[in-house]
């Protein structure tokens, strides 16, 4: 499994954008078993909150599989 930082920059029900360092998004959907709500994915990204995600890449839909969204130490 992967991870990647960044702030969660949009959310819509369970997909959200994640803005890494480098300045760039990346669109992720949240797992079926997520460890995530999409509730509190709009709360981090009302509060602009750094956080890790631990995601797959799946063949089947565009944009990565979030299995973990947890706030960057």
């Amino acid at each position: 499994m992967n991870s990647m930082e960044g702030v969660v920059t949009i959310v819509q029900e369970s997909r959200f954008q994640l803005t890494d360092d480098a300045g760039a998004g990346h669109l992720f959907v949240l797992a079926h078993r997520s460890l995530a709500e999409p509730d509190q994915l709009e709360a981090l990204q009302r509060r602009q909150t750094r956080v890790r995600v631990d995601y797959t890449e799946p063949r089947n839909i565009i944009g990565l599989l979030a299995h973990a969204v947890d706030i960057a130490a």
